[in-house]
């Protein structure tokens, strides 16, 4: 069996790695495009992470069986490969984009066929690999999730803002109320305690009874004389 060709090798390689880093790999059909129509092609899918190359089917499915991958009945008819990565910042990747560009191209180009694919290691067929294209962008997901956060933000401020308004009516209702004014404040109950004074004063006063006493023992003495002289 002749060995192959150092360059065939080096392009089974090249696609065997591009297979493996992909998101999404979406295999066409592109008979009779010109070169013009499908560098449009190309840079259509660019912003999204997309890269559009043509291969030969026999080393496109060479680098697929390399993966563990079974091809052959997408790989009829010359092939163009899209391949759908996400880039190392994190851009790129976008899988609805790529199928977007690609369906929509082929609307106004039948000459250009989506014939199948893979998501990940799921061989798709060319229904499914169309069906990418239904799928949100993620520009489409990003403003979503822009509108649902703003509109959150936007509830939360409504509730906040109620909050407000009902402390304010809180506040008034008790402004009104004169809840607030030293009137409302029972005074004399705190000064209960010094009304109750004089009751000591009270005790104060009757101590002279107590004083009293000495008077009687001043007359016991008169007493003594006269029962003195008497005898």
């Amino acid at each position: 069996m002749e060995n192959p060709r150092p360059e065939k090798v080096a392009i089974v390689e090249e696609v065997r790695q591009k297979f493996e880093a992909a998101d999404a790999v979406i295999l066409t059909e592109y008979r009779g495009l010109k070169v013009g129509e499908l560098e449009k092609v190309r840079s259509g899918m660019r912003a999204g992470g997309g890269e559009y190359k043509v291969y030969k089917n026999t080393l496109v499915r060479l680098a697929a069986k390399e993966i563990g991958l079974d091809l052959d009945d997408v790989l009829t008819g010359p092939t163009a490969v899209a391949f759908v990565t996400t880039n190392e910042d994190g851009t790129g990747g976008d899988i609805a984009a790529v199928a977007k560009t690609l369906k929509d191209f082929s609307k106004g180009q039948p000459l250009l066929v989506i014939k199948g694919g893979l998501l990940g290691d799921k061989v798709l067929d060319a229904q499914e690999a169309s069906a990418l294209a239904e799928l949100p962008t993620a520009s489409e997901i990003y403003a979503r999730l822009a509108g649902a956060i703003n509109g959150q933000a936007r509830a939360l401020a409504s509730v906040i803002s109620g909050v407000h308004r009902s402390l304010g009516y809180v506040f008034q209702a008790a402004i009104d109320a004169n809840a607030f004014s030293g009137e409302a404040v029972s005074a004399p109950a705190a000064e209960e305690p010094a009304d109750e004074a004089p009751a000591e004063e009270a005790v104060v006063e009757e101590a002279p009874a107590a004083d009293e006493a000495p008077e009687s023992t001043e007359d016991a003495p008169a007493a003594d004389a006269a029962e003195e002289s008497e005898n």
